[in-house]
This record gives C-alpha cells, sequence and structure tokens, in this order.
C-alpha cells in the first residue's frame, strides 16, 4: 500500500528531503549541502546537475533512515528557491558564468548581475507591475533573462529550456516540461490566476519577443492541485524510487512553508486578515493568505492558486536575514563556520547574558541589516546596510553582542515592513513562523516581543518539507482538499506571546532602525551632491 510521502526542499546551500506518513509524521529528514560560485561581485552561480545530484543523495538517505521502502511511496513534491536554469534545447546545461566555469548553469535568486535590465523593465509601464508592487525585483526572473539576452546573446540563442528551480526539478523527475503556477505568476508575471497565461505584450516591450521559444515556456501554467506526472524511469533509479510515484507541481520555497503553517499548524482559528506566515532563512519572506486580491508598494502579488487553490497570496520581506547573520559570523575573529550548530551556540550563549545583564545587552551597537538591498517597504537592491557603535574588542563577547543586535535589528525591519503593509491586507496578531534559526526560542521571543504578534512555531516539524509533503499528497488524490488534508497532517505548534516589559526595550531599538534609514538617506545625498546637506525621507517614516 501506498501510505509514503517524500518532499525535497532545495535552499540556497543546501539539498533536503524529508518522509512523512499521511498522518503528517516526519520519519526523515536528511541534508546534503550544495554549493555556491562567486565569478564576480554580485554574481551568484549554481551546477544543476549537483543541485540534482544532491536531491538523489538526500532523498536515497532519508529512505534509509525512515526504514520504508520504494513501492509504499505514493507521491513526492519539490520546492525550491527561484534560481534560473538554463538548458539548451536538448535539455544540455549551458555554463552562464562570467568564468566560463563547465556546467554552472544556474543563476542563483540572490544575484545581483541584472540591476540595469530591472530598471529597465520598470521603466516601460505595463499592468504586470502593479502585481509585484509598482516595481519588478532583481531577484526575478524577467530581468535575468533580459540579461542573458544583452550581455550573452550566444548563450541566449542556444537556449531551448530556462526553468524556475522548482521546474528543473519537476522536470527532471517527470521529463515533463510542464511549469507550475507557483513560479509563473510570482516570478515570470504570467496572470495570477491559475491556469495563468504569459505576458506576451510585456515581453514584447522590453526586448524578450522571443523568450517563449528560447525559455521553452508553456502557454499555460499547472495550477497546484494536478499532478505533473510520475517519475521517469531514470529519475526513479536516480532517486532510489519506483515509476508509480507520482510527482506533484513544483513551489517556490517559502510558498510551501505557507502551505504547511496554514493548512496544518494546530493553532486557534482567527480571520485571514489576522494572520501571517513569516518563513526565514537565507532571506526570510513574510507571506499574507486572502479571499480577495492584495496589492501594494513593497509587495509582491496578489497571486491567486499560487499556494492554495481559490486563496490569494501576498509576499514581502527581507532580501538577506539568515545571510546577514551567516556573514557577521564569518566576518568576526570569534566567529567560525557559519553551521546551524554554531549559530545555536550563539544564540544558547545570547539567552545567558540577557538573563544576566537584561534587554541592554549589545548597545550601544545599532544595526541597520540591509547588506543585500531591499524588498519591502522599499525595492532597492542598492540599499546598504550599517553598524553603529563598534570598538576594537574581538572577543568572544563581543561577537555575540554584535548577533544579538543584529538579530534585533532583523526583527525591527520585520515590524516596519508589516507596519507599511497595504491596509486591505490586515494588520496581523499572529506570526506562523518557519525555516532557518525560527525554532530557537529566544528568536521566536524576540519576534513575538519585536511586532506585537503571538508567535507561533511548529514542534519537531519542518514545515516547509510538510508542506511540500502535503501538497503532494492533494495532487495525488490521497485527500479529496486541502482541508482534510490539513485535518489529517497536523501538527503542533509551541505559543510565544509578546512580553510588555521587552516591547518597551524594542520600542527603542525599533526607532534607531528608522533613524539609521534617515541617516543612510542623508549619507546618500552627501555622498552624491557634495552642496547638500539633507535628503529626502523615503524610507524612515
Amino acid at each position: 500500500m501506498r501510505k509514503h510521502l517524500l518532499a525535497v526542499d532545495v535552499g540556497t546551500g543546501s539539498a533536503r528531503a524529508g518522509v512523512f506518513d499521511l498522518s503528517g509524521r516526519q520519519l526523515a529528514r536528511c541534508v546534503v549541502p550544495i554549493s555556491v560560485h562567486h565569478s564576480l561581485p554580485n554574481h551568484m552561480e549554481q551546477d544543476s546537475e549537483e543541485i540534482w545530484s544532491a536531491v538523489c543523495a538526500a532523498v536515497k538517505a532519508a529512505l534509509v533512515e525512515s526504514g520504508i521502502g520504494a513501492d509504499t511511496v505514493l507521491a513526492m513534491g519539490f520546492d525550491a528557491t527561484c534560481s534560473l536554469v538554463v538548458r539548451d534545447g536538448d535539455g544540455k546545461p549551458i555554463s552562464i558564468s562570467t568564468s566560463e566555469t563547465p556546467n554552472v548553469d544556474t543563476i542563483l535568486w540572490m544575484d545581483h548581475r541584472a540591476i540595469e535590465e530591472t530598471e529597465a523593465c520598470n521603466a516601460i509601464s505595463d499592468p504586470v507591475l502593479g502585481r509585484f508592487g509598482g516595481r519588478l525585483s532583481v531577484e526575478m526572473q524577467i530581468p535575468k533573462l533580459l540579461w542573458l539576452k544583452i550581455h550573452r546573446p550566444e548563450i541566449w540563442a542556444a537556449s531551448g529550456l530556462i526553468f524556475d528551480l522548482c521546474d528543473y526539478l519537476t522536470w527532471r523527475a517527470t521529463g515533463s516540461t510542464k511549469r507550475s503556477h507557483s513560479a509563473l505568476a510570482s516570478k515570470w508575471g504570467y496572470t495570477p490566476e491559475a491556469p495563468g497565461e504569459p505576458p506576451l505584450e510585456y515581453y514584447r516591450k522590453i526586448g524578450l519577443d522571443d523568450v517563449m521559444k528560447r525559455a521553452g515556456l508553456p502557454s499555460r501554467s499547472e495550477p497546484p492541485a494536478l499532478a505533473i506526472g510520475h517519475l521517469s524511469a531514470e529519475a526513479a533509479v536516480e532517486l532510489g524510487l519506483d515509476q508509480h510515484t507520482l510527482v506533484a507541481p513544483g513551489l517556490i520555497d517559502a510558498y510551501a512553508g505557507t502551505f504547511g503553517l496554514f493548512a496544518a499548524g494546530a493553532r486557534p482559528k482567527t480571520p485571514l486578515s489576522t494572520e501571517a506566515a513569516l518563513i526565514a532563512g537565507t532571506s526570510s519572506c513574510i507571506v499574507r493568505l486572502s479571499h480577495e486580491p492584495v496589492s501594494g508598494p513593497g509587495c509582491w502579488g496578489g497571486f491567486r492558486d499560487a499556494a492554495f487553490p481559490g486563496l490569494w497570496l501576498t509576499e514581502a520581506g527581507q532580501s538577506a536575514s539568515g545571510a546577514f547573520l551567516d556573514h557577521i559570523v564569518k566576518l568576526h575573529p570569534a566567529g567560525g563556520t557559519p553551521m546551524k550548530a554554531r549559530h545555536r551556540a550563539i544564540l544558547d550563549a545570547i539567552s545567558e547574558h540577557l538573563d544576566k545583564e537584561g534587554p541592554d545587552f549589545g548597545l550601544p551597537i545599532a544595526v541597520l541589516p540591509d547588506l543585500h538591498g531591499t524588498r519591502s517597504p522599499v525595492s532597492d537592491p542598492l540599499l546598504t546596510g550599517t553598524i553603529a557603535g563598534m570598538d576594537l574588542d574581538q572577543s568572544l563577547v563581543s561577537l555575540h553582542k554584535l548577533y544579538w543586535r543584529s538579530c534585533v535589528a532583523l526583527a525591527c525591519s520585520i515590524r516596519h515592513i508589516m507596519e507599511h503593509q497595504p491596509r486591505l491586507a490586515g494588520a496581523p496578531k499572529q506570526i506562523l513562523l518557519a525555516g532557518g534559526l525560527a525554532d530557537h526560542p529566544l528568536l521566536s521571543q524576540l519576534y513575538a516581543d519585536a511586532t506585537g504578534c503571538d508567535v507561533r512555531v511548529p514542534k519537531d516539524c519542518d514545515a516547509v518539507l510538510l508542506g511540500c509533503a502535503l501538497h503532494a499528497a492533494v495532487a495525488a488524490g490521497a485527500f479529496s482538499s486541502v482541508e482534510e488534508a490539513g485535518k489529517a497532517m497536523q501538527f503542533a505548534m509551541s505559543h510565544f506571546p509578546p512580553s510588555p516589559r521587552r516591547q518597551a526595550a524594542l520600542a527603542r531599538d525599533h526607532a534607531l532602525l528608522k533613524a539609521m534609514m534617515r541617516h543612510r538617506d542623508e549619507l546618500a545625498a552627501l555622498a552624491s551632491s557634495p552642496d547638500k546637506t539633507s535628503a529626502p525621507l523615503h524610507q524612515a517614516r
């Protein structure tokens, strides 16, 4: 009997595979690292063959750890970052790297090479931009495609299949070139309701009139509730499965986490307008669900059916959160290698400092964490971060102070983003938090205190993987609806209510964040125009 599900989540630095049963119990979870290549500043690249090998290794290891047989796996799902995989018409990799390293065929989501192309895309009046807060992001696929056509015409001419990473994975698994609505609506400009249609007129206006041929794009996107197909013979062998396993449409990784949290997270029922998902990782995404489309500056969406059939999704977030904390650990003399265990050890030590010294621990350090630009409430990849209040101390305690003040700044930035979301979205009172280090109680409590919201965190469950598995179960017909699947696969959540005492200290920290935003504007104005002594305050409102 086929009663198990496989979920694969490909993040920036690793591929994770999880095995679940139809009650939502996680039987195994295995992680395999993947490389990131930095050929030039702002150029971040990957090898999709390495990614697929990591996926296969993680799946095989998870199967062994779970003790189940391949003949019991009903379906599998994939979610991934919104990276861009470039292949020729025969499906062979084309190196997009400026170093011309063979097989480096993937432009990572956080690659910023296409800043000029992004501005060109945003200078063209078109309804497509309205679905992205008025501006496309350099992290999306359309500017990257334009960069390839302009700067690497030989690659563009040789291309025949260009995928969002989650669609590349379903292609490798099934051989089907069908594309998911989750990716095409949110990153490629397809119409927001599944099945979505390509924005052909906008593509023409910006010079991508031949993108349908070069990327092998479909005329319609695939809705979330229908399977793409079965595993191919080749993929079944590579994954250690059999050809009877169904494959669901791919999901953007943050949307898989949102799907798991909203569908299966056990919590008091509240209106959609009062809940938000916060998916933390290399970047952080704030995702809202609604019955009507919601859009506005600094938001991507609304997209209907991008995660939940029939519901609209709106996204905002930070371009670098986990990546920023990794950067702090790597740069500090006492830091070391920023593995998850190292981060947790630092957070454990900070908890002890806070117990002894109170909420002022780490002052006078103040941090503006925008080291990789911003998504929300201002979409600007050129904005930078600031660290103030540093001295010459290189001790372990100085690392703890800097790390904690960076965490505080990230949490206050989430509050700042939420305060600038469209009114139609509603004011969140409850945050469903998952991903990265979200399960560390110090950070869970920090986000509750910084936002004033009740925070709920999955207990002993990877919500992103479970969301991907739940999505696969629905696509395979194991359940008649998302609601039925969510009840069957429900997981417990820990509750972190905001503390009034700690909120007072964080109000000061929020004011520090906004002051640093104003100072950044003033310094930028002085640097660009020495005769000016002030600048417009475009973000710290």
